[in-house]
């Protein structure tokens, strides 16, 4: 008995976690596209040194650690 009440509800589980992360999935873009915008009016309005969260985004962006972003890289990725 204990044995197939454990297998339904991980079977429960894993369907309930399979539709939130398809939910959560559509709102994480509409975020991401949210996020790039407000960054990147962040990047023409500013110049280095940014801000912890700016310099994430752009290292995140550029694939390079933060300390290595020129004033060139930036303008690649504000271009």
């Amino acid at each position: 008995m204990a044995l197939n009440s454990r297998k339904r509800r991980r079977t429960m589980r894993r369907a309930d976690m399979r539709a939130s992360r398809i939910e959560n999935g559509h709102r994480k873009r509409g975020e991401r596209t949210r996020r790039d915008v407000t960054m990147t009016n962040l990047v023409k309005s500013g110049q280095l040194p940014f801000t912890p969260r700016v310099l994430s985004w752009l290292s995140e962006k550029l694939d390079k650690p933060g300390r290595l972003i020129t004033p060139e890289d930036v303008k690649t990725v504000v271009g």
